[in-house]
């Protein structure tokens, strides 16, 4: 497939790949049902999960769903918002290959029109501190139109302590690290019994049912060893010719694992979590000693466990001492039906905490997740850059009004800096269509307030009003526009510039038999 037609096909594959998430934008998006072939559903509106779930073949669509995947490292949200606006951008770019103008000339006022936006967004943009409320308001948005919102005033409260809370703050800036709000989840109870715990929560019982259910003042050490005796590593014999060689051979094993059990008695503990196992012995001698034990945690959790108590992770025994133990104001384990878990609770200052979403299914609690990350990212853009910008379409009506308003290039180029203006003024068009409401109506109301210099009206679709989105708590990080902007342009010119589509394969290199084999 060559010249015209490999690059018609291109299109039509990442417009058809935008137009399946289209209609999930907005707080009155859709939601869809994805089944894969073992029959397991997910119902979601997030755009990242929709696409990474598709069974995407055609190369050019590939390169939409990695537009996608990028904002979501990035930033955490605005997935469709990218990926709208690269199918939106080459939509307009098969127009004017139509009249005839090189999609080079295209690609160059694709790229000039993506500077000049991004220069532009960042001067109509509005700075905000560490405002707990304007916080709360972009979680809000982010969460808007997924199954959270029935909580969403709750979430996004829990969000803004928790991102505020595992923010670092240097000379060089802000620094957040959302690894360390770990997510757990549980049903049962509902979406509203979602709770932001200020410490680790652990999918993990003790390890014996003798053990104290609750310590309090909790004296934490975190172990990445076994407390077990290690096998050999190679064939080993023992010869046993008595009964008594026998039982002193058991005798020693026996004595090292107390010993084990006595170090990390010695240290102070009351409370263990091993990355490793414990071994049965081991198990009996720590109950007797009133330690809560834990065993085979995840690396992940140990680490965290470290940020929020203050704890040191120790690989050797003989090494542990009082001052490597973390500190909390009570560890317990909670029983729900049959299955418990190990809170962690009350640290001094936690740099890693959990949020426990509860809910009635799985689906719903898979979405409440989806959505609170989406939030976290979104507070996390905005402590970092410190910039945000008025939602609902409001600033994608003012960039395209702007962005015409740049006369200074001439030649073709010119047009298609007009179509990129028009692409992005797609999203506030699909936002109406999406509520209900007449898109062409909406968007020459629109442009007659930012005419007027009205350069914060937007659609609030929850009362499917023109109004102040930043007055109504509407607002998005800028990185999220910046960051669809870049993603969304980039894409839209590789695929303008590829005038060709050549299948390769290298094959697979061959064994060469090796010594003796044949």
């Amino acid at each position: 497939m060559i010249g015209r037609d490999a690059q018609r096909n291109n299109i039509l594959a990442a417009r058809m790949v935008a137009d399946t998430v289209k209609t999930t934008l907005g707080p009155r998006g859709m939601d869809k049902m994805l089944v894969d072939s073992m029959g397991n559903i997910t119902i979601t509106n997030d755009g990242v999960t929709i696409l990474e779930e598709m069974e995407i073949e055609h190369p050019a669509a590939k390169m939409l769903v990695e537009v996608a995947k990028t904002q979501e490292d990035a930033v955490g949200d605005g997935t469709t918002t990218a990926v709208v606006l690269a199918g939106k951008l080459l939509e307009n770019a098969e127009k004017l290959l139509d009249q005839k103008i090189h999609s080079t000339v295209i690609a160059k006022g694709y790229n000039m029109a993506a500077e000049k936006s991004l220069a532009i967004l960042q001067r109509i943009s509005t700075k905000i501190g560490k405002d707990q409320q304007k916080l709360k308001s972009i979680a809000m948005t982010a969460m808007t139109g997924k199954s959270a919102e029935t909580a969403k005033e709750k979430f996004a409260d829990i969000i803004a302590k928790a991102v505020s809370q595992v923010m670092e703050q240097d000379e060089r800036g802000v620094s957040i690290d959302l690894d360390n709000i770990k997510i757990e989840k549980r049903k049962g109870d509902g979406i509203e019994d979602t709770e932001l715990i200020e410490g680790i929560v652990l999918d993990k019982e003790k390890v014996h049912s003798d053990m104290p259910s609750n310590v309090k003042n909790a004296r934490i050490a975190l172990l990445d060893i076994a407390l077990e005796i290690k096998g050999p590593e190679t064939d080993t014999k023992i010869s046993i010719s008595t009964p008594e060689q026998f039982q002193a051979f058991l005798d020693k094993e026996e004595n090292m694992i107390k010993n084990m059990v006595e170090k990390v008695k010695k240290s102070g503990a009351n409370v263990l979590f091993c990355q490793k196992g414990i071994d049965d012995i081991a198990q009996y001698y720590l109950t007797k000693a009133g330690i809560y034990s834990v065993r085979r945690i995840a690396k992940s959790d140990l680490e965290k466990l470290s940020r929020a108590t203050g704890a040191k992770i120790i690989s050797n025994l003989n090494e542990l001492t009082a001052n490597d133990l973390g500190k909390s104001a009570i560890v317990e384990e909670v029983k729900k039906g049959s299955e418990g878990m190990t809170y962690v609770r009350g640290c001094l200052n936690p740099k890693a905490l959990t949020i426990l979403i509860r809910g009635g299914t799985e689906h719903v609690i898979d979405e409440i997740e989806r959505a609170i990350k989406d939030g976290l990212g979104d507070v996390a853009a905005t402590l970092q850059d410190g910039k945000i910008v008025a939602g609902g379409g409001a600033i994608e009506i003012e960039l395209a009004r702007q962005l015409r308003k740049e006369t200074n290039v001439k030649g073709r180029e010119q047009l298609a800096i007009e179509q990129f203006a028009d692409a992005i003024e797609a999203i506030p068009k699909i936002l109406a269509e999406n509520a209900g409401m007449d898109p062409i109506d909406v968007i020459t109301e629109l442009k007659l307030r930012h005419e007027r210099n009205e350069v914060h009206a937007g659609l609030n679709l929850f009362e499917n009003k023109i109004e102040n989105t930043m007055a109504k708590g509407i607002i998005e990080p800028l990185k999220i526009k910046t960051q669809a902007i870049k993603s969304a342009s980039e894409v839209a010119i590789m695929l303008l510039r590829i005038d060709d589509v050549i299948a390769s394969g290298k094959p697979a290199p061959s064994r060469m038999p090796m010594g003796d084999e044949y």
